[in-house]
């Protein structure tokens, strides 16, 4: 049974003209829409009270359980406009099972994968007007973003008896200004993204908190993101401070490292699917940090990529440490290639032949 889902317009849409203005610019994450979708859970009513409403701040107490525990998941995800005007997300099924997989690691209710879709499907077609069009080669989306808090006011330490989920959108513009460039990582020797056992698979805020420290570092070493090595033994790449890797060798074997305490992204998965019918044999496994400076070396790793729901698949170059560096590898051309294909998938310029495409409006 679907969810009953009310709705309350806005009696202030943003007017065409000021819409036209922040579509033709829309950065990423600094715009939002008209309206929010709000659906709570306590453990005697179960998810109710599904609303959508004029977007708009939260007022919450204090002792909002959230705010000094940090027990919270969310997902990133993005609606496309077609060259026939429809709009369709990608594998939206596929964010709410992980959403599921976050709330058991944070003890927070499970949404079931048909509320989630209808959920964000729901708040998608009675804002689609923000979903951009593109020309040709565009790559303008409406980004997605569901969330779920411990909205208890309770300072006790367990899992909260009231969870408030929320979706909320925002357009965004390519990723890449000015074309798409190697990024430059900094290895990071002191700190690390997760351990076993702890929450590195779960999409949640705190995973994303302690990689800004490393950012920073990053940045200030002259790099544009991090890269983080694994917390037992700082030997094994696990990935970027938000994006998984991947490493291309010559004999056209694809390497990403394997799950366990990195997170399970859609764009990862798809690809491992999308090689596989490009011809690429994929492999899942540990990969050495001396294995990746010897093979870019040697020339037996020609290409290095990383892959997210914002940049989709972007080239990775020059790796640098305290002390040393190793060179961007020879070649993107197998990144342009998997990333082109993806991105023409997900914008309707490109048959589905995987069925992860669902239409909303």
């Amino acid at each position: 049974m679907s969810m009953q889902i009310s709705t309350t317009r806005s009696e202030r849409p943003a007017d065409d003209a000021r819409l036209a203005d922040i579509l033709a610019n829309p950065g990423f994450g600094t715009y939002f829409t008209d309206h929010m979708l709000t659906v709570e859970w306590t453990p005697d009513a179960g998810w109710h009270a599904a609303r959508i409403e004029p977007y708009g701040p939260l007022s919450l107490d204090p002792a909002t359980a959230v705010l000094h525990y940090g027990q919270e998941t969310f997902e990133g995800m993005k609606a496309y406009r077609h060259p026939d005007g429809s709009v369709w997300s990608f594998r939206p099924e596929e964010n709410a099972a992980r959403a599921i997989r976050s709330s058991q690691r944070l003890a927070l209710p499970e949404l079931p994968v048909d509320d989630f879709v209808q959920a964000v499907d729901a708040l998608v077609e009675v804002d689609q007007r923000w979903v951009p069009t593109n020309d040709e080669a565009g790559e303008k989306s409406l980004y997605l973003r569901p969330f779920m808090f411990a909205s208890e006011a309770f300072l006790g330490v367990r899992p909260s008896q009231h969870v408030t989920f929320m979706v909320i959108a925002s357009p965004a513009g390519s990723y890449f200004k000015g074309g798409i460039k190697p990024v430059s990582l900094w290895l990071s020797e002191t700190w690390t993204r997760a351990g076993r056992g702890g929450m590195g698979a779960a999409k949640t805020g705190g995973n994303y908190a302690s990689s800004l420290l490393p950012q920073h570092e990053a940045i200030a070493q002259g790099c544009d993101q991090v890269v983080f090595l694994d917390a037992e033994e700082s030997t094994y790449v696990e990935e970027l401070g938000g994006m998984n890797l991947y490493f291309v060798f010559k004999d056209g074997r694809i390497v990403t490292p394997a799950l366990g305490t990195i997170l399970e992204g859609i764009t990862r998965a798809s690809i491992i699917e999308l090689a596989g019918k490009l011809g690429h044999q994929v492999e899942e496994r540990r990969v050495g940090i001396d294995e990746w400076r010897d093979g870019v070396a040697s020339g037996d790793i020609v290409e290095i990529f990383a892959c997210g729901t914002a940049a989709v698949v972007t080239p990775v170059g020059e790796l640098k440490w305290d002390g040393g560096s190793t060179p961007a590898p020879a070649s993107t051309e197998l990144t342009f290639k998997i990333r082109q294909a993806l991105v023409d998938v997900q914008f309707g310029r490109a048959e589905d032949t995987f069925g992860w495409m669902h239409r909303i409006v």
